[in-house]
């Protein structure tokens, strides 16, 4: 009976010394969107990255994302823009503070150092299946995670009909976690 508790406490330890988890961070990363208004491209970012990323190349199956965003954060160099976006009709951040992201799994690529990340992302209450490919990098005793996935706007009650503000836009993370 001790040799089975033994073994069972070196196996827990040993998934526990190799499983690495990482906190994203604001300083050094990026969550940047696009969208054409006008036919112009312009943009903003989030801040305030939350959550918990486990991240072993060497066994993605136990790997795991699920951050989010301050939606309140939103900047797009505009105050005005920005606090238009904040309201209702828009990222209505009274009644959701979040852009969530959970992941679903994590495969590899045919290309080294990059995989494909599935999961879930919620905006406003909206919860839509994504998928799309990124890069890991260690650095400075953490990861940098890159990669981008378009999204419709309207898929997640942001913003209405339009026929100045395009539907489609692209997000663009560059995520340092440690």
């Amino acid at each position: 009976m001790k040799r089975i508790f033994l073994s069972f406490s070196v196996i827990v330890l040993s998934f526990a010394l190799f499983s690495q988890s990482y906190t994203p961070t604001d300083e050094g990363s990026k969550v940047h969107f696009s969208i054409n208004n006008f036919g112009i491209a312009t943009g903003g970012n989030f801040k305030g990255l939350s959550g918990s990323i486990k991240f072993d190349p060497a066994n993605l199956a136990a790997s795991d994302f699920d951050v989010s965003v301050d939606a309140n954060s939103i900047d797009t160099d505009i105050e005005a823009r920005d606090n238009h976006l904040r309201k209702a009709e828009y990222f209505d951040v009274a009644a959701y503070p979040k852009l969530s992201f959970k992941s679903t799994r994590i495969t590899k690529t045919n290309s080294d150092g990059y995989f494909y990340l599935f999961g879930t992302i919620t905006i406003k209450g909206v919860t839509k299946e994504i998928k799309f490919p990124f890069t890991a990098t260690a650095k400075n005793g953490g990861y940098l995670f890159e990669g981008n996935f378009k999204l419709n706007r309207r898929d997640f009650g942001v913003g209405k009909n339009s026929i100045s503000l395009s539907d489609d836009l692209t997000v663009s993370l560059s995520v340092f976690a440690k």
